[in-house]
């Protein structure tokens, strides 16, 4: 069996994820944790989760930022508002991506997980080399936490995206895997994907996708249950295992406006992937 533990992407307060009581129903013990907004953002809401975590046994094992202005609307306004791409955000952005590191370091985490964003296609721009520079700093700070940086797979290719990191020079930038996005962005298939960055990635989502109907890169595609999609489940976390990951398989999905049916979604997302882990001989 692949025995690795299956988690959920959740929040403190607000955000993508289920709430907290949803994870503990679900009987999981690992989650990723959404950025709590700042106001929570505090030694005293630190010792209160964890002392929440604590009691069911619950493990975090990332913290992923978020901002204020953010929006996935459309792939034209993700790719104007979202990360540390947009320059006039991007400064403000990172000061906020320190305080977020100094609270998750308060909750013991040692992977801070973002879509850095859109990154720019010319590596001779004066852009591309401010937005390295950016996530290089990044980098230096979580370092002095103890911590590592995860970037998610989505807007970029992962060709690309290796290449960024390669050019960000840091020993403690690694990859979050959600194989969805690479089919909402049109960016690529996530079983070869997989493959290709297996030894740098350090967390994963288990989300699924359907392929857009209109224009690849420019029209989304759709998110839909795990396993009921195109990203191909076995193949998916067989692959897990050949590539060596022994991580934690978070579950993400993103409709925090239907409650009832995103835990009735998770929870067949859970049985589904204890089916195929019990299925996986070493």
């Amino acid at each position: 069996m692949y025995d690795v533990p299956i988690g959920v992407f959740t929040s403190i307060d607000a955000g993508l994820g289920v709430n907290f009581e949803v994870v503990c129903e679900l009987g999981l013990k690992s989650i990723q944790l959404h950025t709590p907004q700042r106001e929570t953002r505090t030694s005293e809401s630190a010792s209160s989760f964890l002392y929440k975590l604590c009691e069911h046994n619950i493990r975090i094992t990332a913290v992923f930022l978020g901002f204020e202005g953010e929006s996935y609307e459309t792939i034209e306004i993700t790719s104007q508002t979202v990360g540390f791409v947009p320059s006039k955000t991007r400064a403000a952005r990172l000061v906020e991506a320190f305080e977020i590191s100094d609270f998750a370091r308060l909750l013991g985490v040692t992977y801070i997980g973002s879509h850095v964003g859109f990154i720019p296609h010319d590596r001779r721009s004066n852009e591309y080399a401010e937005v390295v520079e950016s996530i290089r700093s990044l980098c230096k700070y979580l370092r002095k936490n103890s911590q590592s940086l995860t970037m998610e797979t989505g807007q970029e290719s992962v060709q690309s995206l290796l290449t960024f990191m390669d050019d960000v020079a840091c020993d403690n930038i690694f990859i979050n895997f959600d194989p969805a996005n690479l089919i909402l962005y049109g960016v690529g298939d996530p079983i070869e994907a997989l493959k290709l960055v297996g030894k740098r990635v350090r967390g994963v989502h288990c989300k699924d996708a359907i392929s857009t109907t209109g224009i690849a890169g420019v029209d989304w595609g759709r998110e839909v249950p795990f396993g009921s999609g195109e990203v191909d489940a076995v193949k998916f976390i067989n692959t897990l295992r050949e590539v060596g990951y022994h991580g934690a398989l978070t579950i993400e999905r993103e409709i925090p406006e239907q409650p009832e049916r995103q835990k009735e979604e998770i929870g067949s997302a859970v049985k589904l992937i204890n089916s195929i882990k019990s299925k996986i001989m070493y």
